[in-house]
């Protein structure tokens, strides 16, 4: 029985030394995976939870993107174009017209609160000092709700001026211009991040 046990206990641990040894090499991606899947989920869910419970008529669909429209609305007429924005009464949507032509719908997924969901697990994943992390996150955050106003502001008068570039512009071009302007938004981050974590300044 003895003999049983020690082969046991000797192959746990033949077994648990290189799996140790691969987990104390990763400590770091782990951690950094285990932050931001964890941050993501739980903003995630708190988001939904937002959504199920806020629904209003007064700003349709949700006061979030009720918001944006307006200030995208605003950011059109700035520009001289003649804006108009109306609920849409077939979805949850805004509807924003130029001229009388209404050419694009504000949704719940034009608002860019999920980016900024990602941004900001992305940035808390690779954690400085709190201050330094929570003011970068807060200004991250506000230039990508400002880039995303600008980004349907110039999809709509795209669409109105070109609209035979309606597909490539909505689906590929103004994607690119949002999530290519969240990963300047990390990169910056991390070389910022590994500067301040590097030997000469501890």
């Amino acid at each position: 029985m003895k003999q049983v046990y020690s082969r046991i206990q000797y192959s746990t641990t033949k077994f648990n030394t290189p799996t140790l040894e691969i987990l104390k090499k990763n400590k770091a991606v782990i951690r950094f995976l285990g932050i931001f899947f964890g941050t993501y989920i739980v903003l995630t869910l708190a988001y939904q939870l937002y959504l199920d419970n806020v629904g209003s008529e007064i700003y349709f669909p949700e006061p979030v993107t009720h918001i944006v429209a307006l200030q995208t609305e605003s950011l059109i007429n700035f520009l001289g174009y003649e804006t108009k924005m109306i609920p849409s009464h077939y979805d949850p949507s805004m509807r924003l017209g130029i001229n009388g032509d209404y050419l694009v719908r504000v949704v719940e997924g034009c608002n860019a609160v999920s980016v900024i969901i990602l941004f900001l697990s992305f940035v808390l994943a690779f954690k400085k000092d709190w201050k330094s992390t929570l003011l970068y996150i807060f200004a991250g955050s506000v230039l990508i709700y400002a880039f995303n106003v600008l980004r349907i502001a110039l999809l709509t008068i795209g669409i109105y001026e070109m609209p035979e570039y309606t597909e490539l512009m909505h689906g590929t071009l103004f994607p690119l211009f949002i999530y290519g302007f969240v990963f300047l938004l990390w990169i910056f981050w991390i070389k910022n991040y590994k500067t301040s974590n590097s030997p000469n300044n501890e």
